[in-house]
């Protein structure tokens, strides 16, 4: 089994490292893939020392899988190369996740989609991810109507120009504005602003929330809206989300559902103070659910508190969850 991780020195992609190493996925050669910059620099993947390949060396050393974090330039243009070399792309972009012919994919809900045809495959936007694990078992029997969304996203979404503006902040020093991932300071602030501004006054990321729900629970029908926040929040997103059903529901029954779904951790003692925090997720694959109550403003109605570490589930962790799946069937490569 070749593996390739391309974007391999970036922030995800040093997640993407410690997450094939940590669930021990079988890797007989392991190929690192970054830009011309990048070429030559060392990386440690299960001990050993490997240095990093540009694209054309990964493709001619033809990896059974290539999983891509490195943008969606990148992505479109080398995504398509790969696949013609007859390797499986998994992205972690943008690029490929709304286009009709390409799957996107959260494996506890919807891998079995997934054929030996499919050879590049999108990896959602981390807040759909986290947030479409524990819809899945409550959309089936009780219909979702209406989603309002509102998201608290860590500042490692932005990438590492975004880690170290908030670094250097919380040291009490002002960053050039060159060095500034955001247009105003992220320590002990809070940005209603997550990617550029969209002709609809939404952001890009809230309109990825809408777009991307619809396409992985397969129904476009959906009514979703949201807003997008940025947190001082190192390594976690999390999410206030409204559930308006079609159908009627017990509440138990939904804590049973969401206890019954692989991927979700149920955390709601409230009489405890038991509730999903990004400091509980930090570092975990699991989603983890909370503050699960009746919305008594509406019929039907249902509140969720949902948090993700968004660089392991969000992004690496569910990427490679889609490896080992094709792994299992016998689809890679």
């Amino acid at each position: 089994m070749k593996v390739a991780v391309v974007g391999v020195t970036g922030l995800v992609g040093g997640v993407m490292i410690r997450v094939l190493e940590e669930r021990n996925f079988s890797v007989d050669e392991f190929i690192p893939v970054a830009s011309a910059r990048s070429i030559g620099k060392k990386v440690v993947f299960n001990g050993k020392e490997y240095s990093v390949v540009g694209m054309q060396d990964a493709i001619d050393k033809k990896p059974d899988v290539a999983i891509f974090s490195a943008g969606g330039g990148t992505s479109l243009e080398w995504a398509p190369k790969f696949a013609a070399a007859g390797i499986t792309v998994i992205d972690n972009s943008s690029a490929w996740r709304m286009d009709p012919e390409k799957r996107l994919i959260v494996p506890e809900v919807n891998a079995s989609l997934l054929t030996s045809t499919d050879k590049i495959i999108a990896n959602p936007n981390c807040s759909p991810i986290q947030m479409v694990v524990p819809l899945a078992p409550l959309h089936e029997p009780f219909t979702i109507k209406r989603l309002i969304i509102s998201t608290y996203q860590s500042f490692t979404g932005t990438g590492v120009k975004a880690v170290n503006q908030y670094k250097t902040e919380s040291v009490g020093k002002q960053p050039d504005s060159e060095e500034m991932a955001y247009h105003y300071p992220i320590f002990e602030n809070c940005l209603p602003h997550c990617d550029v501004f969209l002709e609809n006054d939404y952001t890009k990321e809230e309109m990825k929330l809408v777009h991307e729900t619809r396409k992985i629970l397969g129904d476009e029908k959906m009514g979703i809206t949201a807003t997008a926040v940025r947190v001082p929040v190192d390594g976690g997103h999390s999410e206030s989300v409204n559930v308006e059903f079609e159908k009627g529901f017990k509440v138990e029954d939904v804590r049973r559902l969401l206890n019954e779904m692989d991927g979700v951790t149920v955390l709601d003692d409230v009489s405890q103070n038991k509730y999903p925090m990004p400091l509980f997720a930090k570092d975990r694959d699991d989603v983890f659910v909370g503050r699960i109550r009746r919305d008594e403003s509406v019929e039907n109605g249902l509140n969720l508190w949902i948090v993700a570490d968004n660089l392991r589930k969000g992004a690496a962790t569910n990427a490679i969850q889609i490896a080992e799946y094709l792994k299992g069937k016998n689809i890679l490569g």
